[in-house]
């Protein structure tokens, strides 16, 4: 039996685009991935990115968006909002990030490669229909869900952000979409302000959105028991065919600019959890797809941990599930998601 194929798209290319000097969403966030994959070429798959066609950008994003990045290729330093930035190539780069999305995505769903990584870079999960913020231009993920189900057949798909920052722009884009499970753990009350618990979907959605707002400080016990005790019995319960993770790195305690303490054995644990759901729900077929992150130490480690993960034929041993003692926080989270979804998921909040 041939060894299953894990693949890796990035490239150098993803480093032109630029902010201003000193601007957090750095090119050297790439160099740092880059060294994580470099451990690992023994056991990946490198594929090149391709662009993003704009019939695929347009299933989630408005033409006068597309319009008004393109118009920017070529010109010099803009400033879209008080954080977002467009560089001459940035319009490029950003297709292709979106394209290397849809790509990995389709040839996890069709079989073609067990799971991968997406290094890619302006990340995309701030991303609106009508707007790009908070250092996103396109919304990979949501195009490469959107292509999922035009071009896949996939007919539920489950989305996790673990980013520190909630990812507004995909939620946006699927909380009436019954056949989109959306789950986001995230530091709150911070930016972009979305993301409480009461925030369950629209319409046909309700309830294919899973909110968990963390208090700062929350580190490895409290995200591992968030995963094992909601997470786990959502993903179980939706069933999905595919799971893709938006893997922002800024959740880790280095990041300058939020105020949360994931080690890389966090990482480890988190990255180990989502792939051992997948082999039981969906025959393995998971991606990940890099988002935030700003110490490069801290994706350099997150990487490490994700790249260990999808990589290691026998996955470490989990950790016991994080104790739920009265007044804890892990407690807390616990109940008020399940006072928002208990009824509709078997099994909430248990591990």
């Amino acid at each position: 039996m041939s060894e299953p194929i894990i693949q890796i798209i990035t490239d150098a290319r993803f480093q032109s685009h630029r902010g201003p000097e000193g601007h957090p969403e750095r090119p050297e966030r790439l160099i740092a991935i880059g060294e994580a994959i470099d451990d690992f070429r023994d056991r990946i798959e490198l594929s090149p990115p391709r662009s993003a066609q704009p019939d695929e950008i347009l299933r989630v994003h408005d033409a006068r968006l597309l319009s008004v990045l393109e118009s920017t290729r070529g010109q010099p330093l803009a400033q879209l909002d008080a954080d977002t930035y467009v560089a001459p190539l940035s319009y490029d780069v950003a297709c292709l990030a979106a394209g290397s999305c849809v790509d990995l995505t389709r040839r996890v769903m069709r079989g073609e490669v067990a799971r991968g990584l997406a290094a890619v870079r302006p990340p995309g999960h701030h991303a609106e229909s009508d707007r790009s913020m908070g250092f996103c231009l396109f919304n990979n993920v949501a195009i490469a869900v959107r292509a999922l189900q035009a071009e896949e057949a996939a007919s539920r798909i489950l989305v996790f952000d673990w980013d520190v920052h909630h990812g507004n722009g995909t939620q946006h884009s699927f909380e009436s979409d019954r056949d989109v499970l959306y789950i986001s753990t995230h530091q709150f009350p911070f930016y972009p302000g979305t993301g409480d618990f009461g925030e369950a979907g629209s319409d046909e959605g309700v309830g294919s959105t899973i909110n968990i707002p963390m208090p700062a400080g929350c580190g490895d016990p409290e995200y591992i028991g968030v995963l094992q005790r909601i997470v786990v019995p959502a993903a179980i319960a939706f069933e999905p065919d595919v799971i893709l993770v938006s893997c922002g790195f800024d959740a880790h305690r280095d990041d300058p600019l939020a105020s949360m303490e994931i080690s890389q054995d966090g990482y480890r644990a988190m990255s180990t959890i989502m792939r051992q759901l997948a082999d039981t729900l969906c025959g393995g077929r998971i991606a990940f797809v890099l988002e935030g992150g700003y110490s490069l130490v801290g994706v350099r480690e997150g990487a490490e941990a994700v790249l260990d993960s999808l990589t290691n034929p026998s996955p470490s041993p989990l950790p016991p599930p994080t104790e739920l003692a009265p007044g804890s926080v892990i407690r807390g989270l616990v109940d008020r998601v399940v006072l928002v979804h208990g009824r509709q998921i078997p099994g909430l909040g248990s591990a």
